[in-house]
C-alpha cells in the first residue's frame, strides 16, 4: 500500500490520457481534463506520460503516505501542505513514510494532478486506467475515491529512483523535500478566471447567422453550474442558425463547441459522448484545452478565432517545449 485516503475531497479520481480505440463501440475516451498538467506531473517523477495520476477538483483530499514516495503536483493550486508547510507545485517532492498530504480549497484553476513515481496501480480496463464515473468502469473500483480507500503504486522507474535518492539525502530534518529545480515560469499555463480561448471554425460554422458568428468571437460567455467533465454549458449571446437544418450525427472531439436548439453553446470535454447531432460553431485549439479545463462555474471566457494552420503551429511549439523539458529533467539527473 502506498497511500490511504483520509478525506477524499470534492471529486478525486484516477485518470490517464484516455481510453482510445473503442469509440466505434460507443465507449467514451474519458481521461484527464488537463492533459498538459498530467503529462508534466508524470515527467517530474520519472514516469511515462501515460501513467495514471489523481485528478482532484476544486477541493482536494487528505492522503497518508505509507512509504517513502516521490510525487509531483501540477495544474491548479489546491493549497497542498504537509504539517502546515506549503508543498510547491510543478516540482518533484520527496515525502517521508507517514507524511500526511493535505489539500484545501483551490486558489487558482480548478483541477490539480498528483503523480507518484511508478504511477497508480489500478486495473487496466480497455487499455486505460481512467475512471469513467457514469459507467462505473476503470480507475479505483470505477468510482471517485472515498475515505478509507488504499492505493498502490507500480514499479518505480529508474529516473524516479534517482530523483528520490537525491532528495531523500536532503530531508534529514524535514517531512518532505522539494527539488530546487522545476518547470520554468514561462512554460506554466496561465490559469485565469477570464481566459481567452483560441478556436478554429467548426464544421457547421457557416450555418450560423452573421450576427451569431460575430457575437461568438466578440462577447464573453459564463461557465454555468450545469457543467461537468462531460461538457461546459455556457451562458451568453444566443447563437442562431440561418435556417433550421437537420444534422446527421457525426464524431465529436475534446473541445468541440456544439450549439443545441436553444442557442447556448456547450463545450465538449473529457467525458464527451462519441458522436453528436448538434451543429458545431467552433473547435478549441488543442493548446488551449488546459485553459478551458481549469475554469469553474461563474468564470467568464472569450473566444478568439485562429486558423487551422495557426492551431497546428501552436501545438508544435508546445510539444517542442515539452521535449525540451523532458531532456532537461534527464540532464539534471544524469
Amino acid at each position: 500500500m502506498s497511500i490511504r485516503v483520509i478525506r477524499p475531497g470534492l471529486l478525486t479520481s484516477v485518470q490517464d490520457l484516455g481510453r482510445y480505440g473503442f469509440q466505434k463501440h460507443g465507449v467514451i475516451v474519458s481521461g484527464v481534463m488537463d492533459p498538459l498538467a498530467h503529462r508534466i506531473a508524470n515527467m517530474l517523477v520519472g514516469n511515462g506520460e501515460t501513467e495514471a495520476t489523481l485528478e482532484m477538483t476544486l477541493k482536494g483530499p487528505t492522503l497518508e503516505f505509507q512509504e517513502d514516495s516521490l510525487i509531483s503536483i501540477c495544474g491548479g493550486d489546491l493549497a497542498p501542505s504537509v504539517e502546515g508547510v506549503p508543498v510547491p507545485l510543478w516540482k518533484p517532492v520527496f515525502l517521508k513514510k507517514g507524511c500526511v498530504l493535505d489539500f484545501g480549497a483551490c486558489r487558482s484553476g480548478t483541477r490539480a494532478y498528483l503523480a507518484i513515481a511508478g504511477g497508480w496501480n489500478v486495473p487496466i480496463v480497455m487499455n486505460s486506467r481512467s475512471t469513467y464515473l457514469r459507467a462505473g468502469i476503470g480507475g479505483y473500483q470505477g468510482r471517485a475515491l472515498k475515505a478509507g480507500d488504499e492505493l498502490n503504486t507500480g514499479e518505480r522507474p529508474q529516473l524516479g529512483v534517482q530523483i528520490a535518492k537525491r532528495l531523500s539525502s536532503q530531508s534529514a530534518q524535514t517531512s518532505f523535500t522539494a527539488a530546487e529545480w522545476g518547470v520554468a515560469q514561462e512554460m506554466l499555463p496561465n490559469y485565469t478566471s477570464a481566459p481567452v480561448i483560441r478556436a478554429i471554425r467548426g464544421n457547421q460554422y457557416d450555418w450560423f447567422t452573421e450576427e451569431s458568428r460575430v457575437a461568438f468571437y466578440s462577447e464573453p460567455y459564463k461557465v454555468t453550474p450545469q457543467s461537468d467533465r462531460m461538457g461546459y454549458r455556457l451562458d451568453g449571446p444566443i447563437l442562431e442558425l440561418t435556417e433550421q437544418i437537420e444534422l446527421i450525427s457525426e464524431a465529436v472531439a475534446f473541445g468541440s463547441v456544439q450549439v443545441p436548439a436553444e442557442g447556448k453553446p456547450i463545450v465538449l470535454l473529457a467525458d464527451r459522448q462519441t458522436t453528436g447531432g448538434y451543429p458545431k460553431i467552433a473547435q478549441i485549439a488543442t493548446v488551449d484545452l488546459p485553459l478551458i479545463a481549469q475554469t469553474k462555474p461563474g468564470d467568464l471566457i472569450r473566444f478568439a478565432e485562429i486558423s487551422r494552420e495557426e492551431a497546428e503551429w501552436l501545438l508544435l511549439v508546445r510539444e517542442n517545449e515539452i521535449r525540451q523539458l523532458r531532456t532537461g529533467i534527464l540532464l539534471k539527473n544524469a
